[in-house]
């Protein structure tokens, strides 16, 4: 198969089914996050930009339809959602589909199958509504993973562009620094200081394209945006 690289967020609470669909997944290039509950799965979702969410229905402490809704409630782009499950009944199938699924596939399922599903409902997404996200001179564009200050686009990397969203989805709170580790490296920090490193690169690109900084470090707490407090977050959709 020739598969587009692909962000894919997996939501499993079962470690073995974990395991072999991140690494099947990882084997193909695509990018993998991983939340073994429901609020995570929700609060990843809703900060990060994903093509597909593999969705489990069995979580530990919110229901896969209830996670669901909320991801195509809050989430900041048109995401598709793929269930899997156990439950083969048709009108288990149906109630995934009205609470908001794209696909339904049962386990087990083929890991070939699983790949072209994703790659088919990313697709499909391609053809649906985009949204922008603007706060003040900030629009962000979620799905393309891209961003710009005014008409000037910003070289964010891609956990540059992550920290920005969450960022501007709190403003004009600050972001605690352990929140941001949690939302880029989940349970998994990396040993060295990193954040710091991509705080660093995402100042300078922010106070080169505004002529001013723009990232603030709020001492003992962690990083907010330093633009008017009573401007908010607007979710403007386009065609795409």
């Amino acid at each position: 198969m020739n598969q587009t690289s692909l962000s894919v967020l997996l939501v499993e609470d079962h470690p073995t089914i974990a395991r072999q669909v991140a690494g099947f997944l990882d084997g193909l290039r695509w990018q993998c996050d991983h939340a073994d509950n429901g609020r995570l799965a929700i609060e990843l979702a809703t900060r990060n930009a994903y093509d597909v969410v593999l969705l489990d229905l069995n979580l530990p402490d919110i229901d896969g339809l209830e996670v669901c809704r909320a991801i195509k409630a809050q989430a900041p782009s048109n995401l598709p959602v793929l269930m899997l499950t156990a439950r083969d009944a048709f009108e288990d199938k149906a109630r995934g589909f009205r609470d908001g699924a794209d696909d339904y596939l049962t386990k087990p399922f083929d890991l070939r199958e699983l790949a072209l599903r994703c790659e088919a409902l990313a697709r499909r997404g391609q053809l649906h509504l985009r949204q922008e996200l603007r706060l003040g001179p900030l629009t962000l564009l979620p799905r393309e993973k891209r961003a710009l200050y005014g008409d000037t686009p910003l070289a964010l990397t891609q956990t540059g562009f992550k920290i920005l969203l969450q960022l501007c989805r709190e403003h004009p709170q600050a972001v605690a620094r352990s929140s941001l580790v949690r939302t880029l490296w989940g349970d998994d920090p990396p040993d060295s200081d990193a954040l710091k490193s991509h705080i660093y690169s995402l100042r300078k690109q922010l106070e080169q394209a505004a002529g001013r900084n723009l990232l603030a470090t709020v001492l003992h707490l962690g990083y907010r945006l330093d633009l008017d407090p009573t401007v908010g977050l607007d979710a403007v959709r386009q065609g795409g």
